[in-house]
């Protein structure tokens, strides 16, 4: 089995006590926050040049929230098992707030009227016996001053979930809701987005080209500085992405995003660069005491230092600004097994980080080692499949298929090790578990011909 890493056992160590201060709350949210999903407004009514204003809707929206904690906002990228759509209709909007155990969808249209374009803001709220639709007051304004117009959004979306707001917090939500005043840089930050959530190589330099000239059109655009770096960062560019950052904090000393942002690469080092990820971390939370994100990155880098104390603290502060975040529920598992031997637990936990994210192949991977560590092999092989189903080339889990299939079918296997090598062999990091998987090869194939 390729076995968890040293920096996982430490976040597994971090995280077990965690688990004993919020087990028992763990499934229920404080009933101050709110679970949103934020989606692009329907804008199939608009000319297809004016089609970006969909995103761009949507990216005010999340600017503008971040900046209190009463929402803890779902990532969209877990939507794309649904795939993609200009129009979200109810049912579909509720099934996937259902997926992602959103409290409330944030959703509408923008429809030209005349000269004027109008945004038709919407609210769905999940309840226990169903869904509700609100309509909130429309915005209609000349196209030249949409931008400006949009960012009383935030805060009428915050007022229709009933959630009271200080003079302070409608002040910090309007001033986020403004990230530049030039439209024609929105336009372009609007489009690299829907370029970059596509996740490929292809749309991550289509993201760079468009989040660049959004740049070009406003220098001191701040969030364009900070996600050009996100995307560096996904295209393996980490000087480019480093040097984004930076002038995105240069360009705004307030802005926590980057700080957090320069943790992770810090984090993610091969020099091991854990106290400057502290440090950076420490900054984000200044900023922003609750940003979850930033906690959960504290905790990753402390527990690699072997600061178990000071990883769990960072860990309960994330729970309390985010309590349906996954990747600690996943971290909780690896400890209860790998290190304590608790079968029950770690079972249990690896099921609630995918009852949050079906889709996290970590978690899966870590439940099917549990299972074929336990011999319950049927469990495990189900496991491997699907992180297979949900990343045809996760090389993981088809080495661990293989490996289970050895003992439960072995032509079975054999056919597993020449999909995994097939897929392995051109890849440099997977040269000495290649070489292993033709050993096995080699030996079933002996042993079925004798």
């Amino acid at each position: 089995m390729r076995g968890l890493d040293r920096r996982s056992r430490l976040l597994a160590m971090a995280a077990i006590l965690l688990t004993l201060v919020v087990a028992s709350g763990a499934d229920a949210a404080d009933p101050k926050l709110r679970v949103v999903l934020i989606v692009p407004f329907d804008a199939t009514g608009l000319e297809r040049e004016e089609q970006w204003a969909a995103e761009g809707i949507a990216q005010i929206l999340t600017l503008g929230l971040a900046q209190h904690p009463t929402f803890v906002q779902t990532e969209r990228a877990r939507l794309r098992s649904m795939g993609h759509s200009d129009v979200w209709g109810e049912a579909v909007l509720t099934q996937a707030a259902r997926a992602v155990r959103a409290d409330a969808v944030l959703f509408g249209r923008i429809e030209r009227r005349g000269t004027d374009l109008a945004v038709l803001p919407q609210l769905l709220e999940v309840k226990s016996g169903g869904t509700d639709v609100v309509t909130l007051d429309p915005l209609t304004t000349p196209s030249g001053e949409l931008l400006g117009r949009l960012a009383a959004l935030p805060v009428a979306y915050a007022r229709a979930l009933r959630v009271t707001l200080s003079d302070a917090d409608a002040a910090r939500i309007d001033k986020a809701s403004r990230p530049t005043r030039s439209l024609r840089a929105f336009e372009f930050f609007a489009r690299g987005q829907v370029a970059a959530m596509r996740g490929d190589q292809e749309s991550n330099e289509a993201a760079v080209d468009l989040l660049s000239r959004a740049i070009e059109a406003d220098p001191s655009f701040v969030v364009a500085h900070y996600t050009l770096g996100v995307v560096h960062s996904a295209l393996g560019n980490r000087w480019k992405a480093a040097a984004q950052f930076r002038a995105s904090a240069q360009l705004d000393a307030q802005y926590p995003e980057p700080m957090k942002a320069l943790g992770d690469l810090y984090l993610s080092q091969p020099r091991r660069l854990f106290d400057q990820a502290i440090e950076a971390y420490v900054k984000a939370i200044e900023l922003r005491p609750f940003f979850a994100d930033a906690y959960v990155g504290l905790g990753d880098a402390k527990a690699a230092k072997s600061d178990v104390d000071g990883a769990i603290a960072a860990y309960q502060k994330a729970l309390v600004y985010n309590p349906v975040n996954p990747r600690v529920h996943m971290s909780l598992g690896r400890i209860y097994y790998g290190e304590k031997g608790l079968y029950y637990e770690a079972v249990t936990a690896y099921k609630k980080a995918i009852d949050l994210d079906p889709h996290s192949v970590e978690a899966r991977m870590g439940l099917g080692e549990v299972y074929e560590e336990k011999g319950l092999y049927k469990e495990a092989i189900e496991e491997y499949r699907r992180v297979i189903e949900i990343d045809g080339k996760h090389t993981g889990g088809m080495y661990n298929l293989a490996l289970v299939y050895e003992k439960v079918d072995p032509r079975a296997a054999i056919a597993q090790w020449e999909r995994y090598i097939e897929l392995a062999s051109p890849l440099a990091t997977e040269k000495d578990w290649v070489d292993v998987a033709r050993q096995h090869l080699r030996k079933l194939k002996s042993q079925i011909k004798d």
